[in-house]
């Protein structure tokens, strides 16, 4: 459920700082900022995540947020893994999901995780993240709900490492889990409420899609 623990504890915690350091880089503010599309705190649900971003009306910065939301995690865990060992390397990609949730510059209030999500599949085991990528898309074209999408394909994801051979980061994939769901609450809601806003219908308030 766990990798080996091979690494100082020492060595443990810096890479844990590192990662949420690094998670905790709101690269959606630092771009809207830099691009003068405006404070993201007072447009659309107030988040700092890519749909956010997309709704200033710059789809350049918004892909831009993605990328480099996703990449945060990625780059977080590779370093550890490379300097370290695959025990600190999923620390810290833990602790940059936190960090991109919880940024301590923002007064904890971050996004929520799901690009960061993706980044840290696909460097934890790529094909984990195309299982975990597959699942999204096909939720999303199904059902047209991104949040739907997000969360089907999160809860999949301990699943999928035991059966790939990876039972390794089991617990990994349950804590991020667990977070997805909880930034996801109102989403749930307004899911099991029956209005939540689907794919490609755009409204001032709406936080359902990716963040």
């Amino acid at each position: 459920m766990i990798p080996a623990i091979e690494t100082a504890p020492a060595m443990l915690l810096l890479w844990t700082a590192v990662g949420y350091l690094l998670g905790s880089i709101p690269f959606g503010m630092v771009l809207a900022k830099l691009m003068g599309l405006g404070n993201l705190r007072d447009i659309g649900s107030g988040n700092i995540g890519a749909t956010n971003v997309l709704r200033t009306g710059n789809k350049a910065a918004a892909f831009l947020t993605l990328v480099l939301d996703g990449g945060k995690g990625a780059a977080a865990l590779i370093l550890a893994r490379v300097f370290a060992g695959e025990d600190a390397a999923q620390l810290a990609g833990f602790a940059a999901f936190l960090g991109h949730c919880y940024p301590v510059w923002l007064g904890f209030r971050g996004g929520k995780g799901v690009a960061t999500f993706f980044g840290l599949m696909f460097a934890l085991y790529w094909p984990l993240g195309l299982i975990c990528g597959a699942i999204w898309l096909s939720v999303a074209f199904i059902f047209r709900y991104s949040s739907l999408a997000a969360l089907v394909s999160a809860a999949i994801s301990p699943v999928a490492v035991l059966l790939i051979g990876r039972p390794d980061a089991a617990l990994l994939c349950l804590g991020l889990v667990a977070l997805i769901y909880l930034r996801h609450g109102a989403n749930i809601q307004r899911l099991i409420a029956g209005n939540e806003p689907k794919i490609g219908k755009s409204k001032a308030t709406d936080s359902a899609k990716v963040e």
